[in-house]
């Protein structure tokens, strides 16, 4: 029979809490058991923990469902890849869930709390005597009809909306505010050296006004910018000459187009390039245009790491059609 090192100490210890003894006994079990290092002891058969850096090199990726599969067999992600090394299988699992990227989730479209507004408490009608005037009698008659028919029609359409009040968030009232918020508050005080935004829609304009508030900011943090079918416009926005460079050189607005995905299209703003997202409907442009999204942010990242100059590797509005000829 093959007894491991740690079954073997666990035996021992077994063997000499089952014997009969005193206080001496107990007191040199301790400080036996104090002398383990039981994360030492796993260590020991288990191979080095060298693991891929990238989804590609674990053979994993994700299908048009959003599911990660195996890129041979298919197969969802295995824990257990090495039989009892929970340990190797645990940091490897962690170096697979390390794809380089943290994630924040701006919510530029919530700037105000509704509240119910309080119903207006019914005045208090005094009795009126036997001597009540017709006409009075009439108004009074007429305003209870009208209740009923409110309470019969509440009833009835028990959906019917209730008036609300509308309560700016505080620094978040618009789109714009709560970008700017995030990035002096979450984004800039945040230890990631390399910075990408995803911007979609009305998200894109919200992100030229971040740009254009605090231009030497971005520059310094933000890498690259893929924007869907977004709604900006520099010319009203009033982007400078500094802003509109940066952004030909470091962004890409992949718009909604009955092109092919990926296909250069023509812009009159002078900003950055727009290619087709592969789908006509705006709300898709994002989820169609992913994949291409990221190896963007690759390139980005790879230009970064070598010796060649960003505009040569990252999509510009001169080598557009180029560029993402590769994609």
């Amino acid at each position: 029979m093959v007894v491991n090192a740690y079954g073997y100490i666990i035996l021992i210890l077994w063997i000499t809490m089952a014997q009969p003894g005193g206080q001496e006994k107990t007191t040199a079990l301790k400080d036996l058991l104090s002398r383990i290092d039981l994360d030492e002891l796993m260590k020991k058969d288990e191979p080095p923990l060298y693991f891929p850096r990238t989804l590609e090199e674990f053979e994993y990726a994700f299908n048009d469902q959003g599911q990660l599969r195996h890129i041979k067999t298919g197969e969802p992600f295995v824990f257990n890849y090495r039989e009892d090394l929970h340990r190797w299988n645990q940091k490897r699992y962690e170096a697979l869930g390390e794809e380089g990227y943290g994630v924040m989730v701006l919510n530029p479209n919530e700037n105000y709390l509704e509240v119910e507004k309080p119903e207006k408490p019914a005045a208090e009608v005094s009795p009126d005597g036997p001597d009540e005037p017709a006409e009075k009698r009439e108004r009074k008659e007429e305003k209870e009809g009208k209740k009923k028919r409110d309470f019969y029609e509440k009833y009835r359409k028990p959906q019917k909306e209730k008036q609300t009040d509308q309560i700016p968030i505080r620094k978040n009232s618009t789109p714009e505010e709560h970008v700017l918020y995030v990035w002096d508050n979450f984004i800039s005080k945040s230890a990631a050296k390399n910075v990408f935004f995803i911007a979609h829609s009305y998200g894109g304009l919200s992100f030229v006004e971040l740009m254009i508030k605090r231009e030497a900011q971005v520059k310094s943090r933000v890498q690259a910018v893929a924007m869907t079918d977004s709604v900006h416009n520099v010319w009203h926005q009033e982007a400078g000459k500094s802003t509109l460079e940066w952004m030909q050189e470091h962004c890409c607005n992949w718009v909604s187009s009955t092109e092919p995905l990926d296909t250069p299209l023509e812009t009159m703003l002078p900003d950055c390039p727009r290619i087709s997202a592969g789908t006509e409907r705006h709300e898709l442009t994002s989820w169609r245009s992913f994949h291409s999204i990221f190896k963007f942010f690759t390139a980005t990242l790879e230009a970064q790491n070598s010796d060649t100059k960003p505009s040569t590797s990252v999509t510009t509005r001169s080598s557009n059609r180029n560029k993402h000829e590769e994609f």
